[in-house]
C-alpha cells in the first residue's frame, strides 16, 4: 500500500503539513494518517523530518490537537 493510498483525502505529506499549519490544528484524522504512514515503515528521511517538524510545533505549542 502506497502511502498516497493512506493519505486519501491529502495527495502528500507535505501537502498534510501545509494543511495542519495553515489550520493550527491536528485532527484526529491527521493523526491517524501520520500514525499509519509511520507504521508502514516506507517513509523517507524527508517525510520523517516533516513528521518530526510537525510533533515539535505541538510540543511548542504552535500546533493545538483536536479531539
Amino acid at each position: 500500500m502506497s502511502f498516497n493510498a493512506i493519505l486519501s483525502e491529502e495527495s502528500s505529506l507535505s501537502e498534510l503539513f501545509a494543511n495542519v499549519w495553515k489550520q493550527g490544528i491536528m485532527t484526529t484524522s491527521n493523526r491517524q494518517s501520520i500514525k499509519t504512514a509511520l507504521l508502514n515503515g516506507s517513509l523517507s528521511e524527508s517525510e520523517l523530518r516533516i513528521i518530526n517538524r510537525m510533533l515539535y510545533a505541538v510540543r511548542r505549542g504552535w500546533l493545538s490537537i483536536a479531539d
